[in-house]
């Protein structure tokens, strides 16, 4: 059985009572006090009911290292991190240079036990030569198959879904999904969703970046489709401009130690967002990250007002 499907029944947490399950053996990256992160908040997709932590890890540009040793150390310790704190879904795709490579060799290192959502994408201007990039990322990843793929930012669509579709009609994939960015395309990314069979469709979204709330969230929410956000962080530029500021006083209300909490808190409390996904290559980034999946969320009042407060700075 896959790893990905070893744990879909039980809780994301390296629990004791996990280990006796699986045997201590199974969980070679995790600290050998067997020491638990408390659980992370989770929501459970529109279509089959699968929860997943609300945070999850991107890999555009930072695990893009080429063949440096240690850098791809750095990236498996980032990896082992994110597991060990209840993380699963890791995003890539063959637009993002060595990423996957880096992400199948961390999951190679950490015993290949480590229980991941494996999100992956289609990018190839042929439809007729999506099948082989697909089997190439999955050699590259070291998965038996993958959780889901994405046509990354709607590159030759039609023929692309097709595939995605038959794939999982047959059983060698779980879930099928789009993906754009940068807020480009909207309009006929939410003609697709209104027409296509959808799990998942992923798009920015953020603090500054609000379109999404206008059409694409509320119609994921209608069509029961799960939603991926990209981009949190406007690739670090939104927090280098936050950090220029102090923390509003409602951020200790929401447990908030800092910008990237208060940013993350804001996309993942929107009832129509399934998963955030950024991106870090660092140890103690990636554990903030997920402190935003942990405690409490804001209401809609509060999302009202940290968006007041941050578009006014």
């Amino acid at each position: 059985m896959p790893p990905s499907e070893v744990c879909m029944g039980i809780t994301n947490r390296p629990s004791r009572w996990r280990r006796a399950l699986l045997g201590a053996a199974a969980w070679p990256w995790l600290p050998s006090s067997g020491a638990t992160a408390p659980a992370l908040r989770t929501r459970a997709l529109p279509r089959g009911g699968e929860a997943l932590p609300l945070v999850g890890l991107g890999s555009w540009i930072t695990f893009n290292v080429g063949d440096d040793p240690a850098a791809r150390r750095a990236c498996t310790e980032v990896m082992r991190a994110f597991f060990a704190g209840g993380g699963r879904m890791i995003d890539s795709s063959p637009m993002y240079g060595s990423s996957q490579a880096v992400i199948g060799d961390g999951l190679a290192a950490l015993g290949g036990q480590a229980p991941v959502f494996a999100a992956d994408k289609v990018w190839i201007g042929s439809g007729a030569r999506g099948p082989a990039q697909i089997e190439q990322s999955r050699r590259l990843w070291g998965v038996p198959r993958f959780d889901l793929l994405q046509v990354h930012n709607l590159l030759a669509w039609e023929e692309h879904l097709a595939t995605l579709l038959e794939m999982k009609a047959q059983g060698r994939l779980r879930y099928v999904g789009i993906t754009t960015s940068e807020g480009r395309r909207h309009r006929e990314f939410e003609q697709i969703m209104q027409t296509q069979p959808l799990d998942f469709v992923q798009f920015s979204y953020n603090l500054l970046d609000r379109e999404a709330e206008q059409r694409l969230l509320p119609l994921a929410q209608e069509r029961g489709i799960a939603v991926i956000v990209n981009r949190p962080f406007r690739e670090g530029a939104l927090l280098r401009a936050l950090a220029r500021h102090p923390l509003p006083g409602w951020a200790a209300e929401l447990g908030c130690d800092g910008w990237a909490q208060v940013a993350l808190k804001f996309i993942v409390s929107h009832p129509a967002v399934t998963c955030a996904i950024p991106a870090t290559s660092r140890v103690d980034h990636v554990r903030q990250n997920l402190g935003a999946a942990r405690g409490p969320l804001p209401d809609a009042a509060l999302r009202a007002r940290m968006a007041a407060h941050v578009a006014a700075l």
